[in-house]
């Protein structure tokens, strides 16, 4: 795999047209936002426009939107402990994904099902301090799904996560 086909999720709280329609297709958007009901309109808009540029969308901790806009799946933050979505039936193409910060985390995400984690920070960001390659490959090692990165990525350390066999990565500063 080359750096280029890493997979690419960019984390969203607002619909930007002029913004969004200027990045690669093949990057997915995550809709983060804590205020989901306020934000209804514009996750539809968000959800629309996926649809019809054929890019990847998953919202955050809400399954019954998800299926409601008939999305790519759900984005399960760290925080969010969970296990009732567990009893639901899903069409085969939805996608679980979420992120940990810590062995506990990686094995609730375990029990929630997750096809992908999203593990963070890689690497230092700001004044965060960062979990490192070393300390996340270990933890890494617990989950046989996909291992995404998250947290202080930039053009310089692309090539770390290839060659530590990331899958992918998302951020925010990286793609705005």
């Amino acid at each position: 795999m080359h750096i280029s086909k890493l997979k690419k999720y960019y984390f969203i709280n607002e619909f930007n047209f002029s913004k969004l329609i200027k990045l690669d297709r093949d990057i997915s958007l995550i809709w983060r936002s804590k205020h989901i009901e306020k934000d209804k309109i514009s996750i539809i808009q968000a959800a629309k426009f996926c649809k019809k540029y054929k890019r990847k969308f998953f919202i955050s901790n809400d399954f019954k939107l998800a299926v409601k806009l008939n999305i790519n799946g759900v984005y399960i933050s760290a925080y969010n402990k969970n296990l009732r979505h567990n009893n639901y039936k899903f069409k085969s193409n939805f996608k679980i994904i979420g992120s940990a910060h810590n062995y506990c985390e990686i094995v609730i995400k375990k029990m929630q099902n997750v096809e992908e984690i999203f593990m963070s920070p890689i690497f230092k960001y700001k004044s965060r301090s960062a979990l490192g390659l070393y300390k996340t490959k270990i933890i890494f090692d617990l989950f046989r799904g996909q291992k995404i990165a998250l947290g202080g990525i930039n053009k310089n350390n692309l090539r770390l996560l290839y060659l530590n066999k990331y899958s992918g990565f998302a951020g925010i500063d990286y793609f705005s």
